[in-house]
């Protein structure tokens, strides 16, 4: 088949592909593809209303609840037409009335989250409460188009969409691939920066900050410029893995954390579970955490972890189902923070995750849609669980080998349809710049290819 022939067009992809948060997010906690909880993960015991751990800071004079909704991964729910899903605005509506009940009042999104329906399901619900009682967050997602009058547009849609006339905290998204050279692009050779910068005066934006995924250099020269700028606050990726252990191009977080703390600079937290990949963890870690702290989830450890550096503004978890939302709400209300005999065990348990070669895939999404319709996060993400499971056969003498080969090769048809497995890659690399963990995507793709079919011929 002609690469012509095998591209197709946006429209058609949402009808093919629809949106697939809710089944990967699933997965991520402990649940299988079908959305049925794992035991580690059911609700136990009260929720509290008016525990939540608050954090302020000097010159941010916000009361910020220490659990952040990340707007990610929304449920979904089939369309009407039968093409594809559409967001769970009830669902959505649900989450957001519980978290605000229990104490949750800072809301981050993006004009790309949800393949860019994030924002207006956010701001549905979040009209439904008086504005003054969130904190909204979104950013400035101009990763393709970097002029001047696409970001202004990106910004003003922002605004549309959530329903607001201020922004109380903008990010510049994902600053750090492609160096400095990408970041003046982005934000200062067109102005945006200065715009943006006019705007915090004008107060239509509160708190003006960054996310970073990058190398240190870059990270280095925006903290140079604080004197100038002065950011409010900074987005960092930070949990037990990454604090030492960083992977791929991203840098250890207790780097970015104490510089950060060294400027007196805010710190919000994401991807405190790594993608998931710290809540649906190996048995024997499971076992591991839950000798530890019985009464515990996997995820609770993960949360404290991130939670407990006094620099830390909140922390984002991107929860699908009510299940999630509850668990963490416990563990912030209000927050344990952990003792040092705490961070030295879970130290020793990032050395024993670092033995499982899993792909560093967040399912943040920001490489879809695949112009050949492969669903990438599906794919690496069943490959994760499969490793974690130890369903990755290395040869046909391995002991589990027969019931490995059935568990992927049957997980894979059911969690990732034919038309969108790794196969259909051919490696036109077009989702290479947007992945914030810079992993090789295609090359990945089709070293799980080979695998399958190595895997369905019995060749290992």
């Amino acid at each position: 088949m002609s690469e012509q022939n095998k591209k197709i067009n946006r429209r058609d992809f949402i009808k093919i592909v629809g949106i697939t948060s809710a089944a990967t997010s699933a997965a991520f906690y402990g649940c299988n593809v079908n959305g049925e909880k794992a035991l580690d993960n059911n609700a136990l015991g009260e929720v509290p209303t008016d525990k939540m751990t608050f954090r302020t800071f000097p010159g941010l004079d916000d009361d910020v609840s220490l659990l952040g909704y990340g707007c990610m991964r929304w449920p979904t729910i089939p369309a009407p037409d039968g093409n594809g899903d559409l967001i769970d605005q009830d669902a959505v509506n649900e989450l957001v009335d519980y978290a605000i009940a229990h104490g949750v009042n800072y809301f981050d999104t993006s004009p790309v989250y949800v393949q860019g329906w994030s924002e207006k399901a956010t701001g549905i619900a979040l009209k439904r409460h008086p504005r003054d009682k969130v904190f909204i967050a979104t950013k400035l997602s101009n990763f393709r188009d970097h002029s001047y009058e696409s970001g202004l547009a990106m910004y003003r849609k922002s605004m549309e969409d959530l329903q607001t006339d201020y922004l109380d905290y903008y990010l510049l998204h994902s600053i750090g691939g492609g160096g400095v050279e990408a970041f003046n692009k982005r934000y200062i050779d067109n102005g945006l920066l200065d715009f943006l910068l006019k705007e915090r005066e004008a107060g239509r934006i509160r708190k003006l900050g960054f996310s970073f995924h990058g190398t240190v250099d870059v990270f280095d020269h925006l903290l140079t410029l604080q004197d100038e700028i002065h950011w409010d606050f900074v987005q960092i990726q930070l949990n037990y893995m990454d604090w030492k252990h960083a992977t791929g191009r991203n840098v250890n977080a207790d780097y970015l954390y104490d510089e950060l703390t060294k400027l007196k600079i805010p710190s919000i937290i994401m991807e405190p579970l790594l993608g998931g990949r710290l809540s649906n963890v190996p048995d024997h870690i499971v076992e591991r955490l839950k000798q530890r702290n019985t009464e515990g989830s996997v995820a609770s450890w993960a949360f404290r972890f991130a939670g407990s550096p006094e620099y830390v503004l909140t922390v984002l978890s991107g929860m699908t189902y009510m299940e999630h939302l509850q668990d963490n709400i416990r563990t912030y209300s209000p927050l344990v923070p952990l003792t040092d005999d705490d961070k030295d065990f879970l130290e020793e348990t990032a050395q024993l995750m670092m033995k499982y070669p899993t792909i560093p895939c967040n399912d943040c999404k920001y490489c879809m849609p695949c112009p050949y319709g492969i669903d990438i996060p599906a794919v690496l993400l069943h490959y994760n669980k499969c490793v974690n499971e130890g369903n990755t056969p290395k040869s046909r003498d391995d002991e589990n080998y027969k019931k490995a080969r059935r568990a992927f090769l049957v997980g894979y048809d059911r969690s990732v349809p034919k038309l969108r497995q790794a196969s259909h890659c051919i490696g036109c690399d077009q989702c290479l710049p947007t992945c914030p963990q810079k992993i090789n995507i295609s090359k990945q793709l089709h070293r799980i290819d080979s695998f399958v079919e190595q895997l369905k011929q019995e060749t290992l």
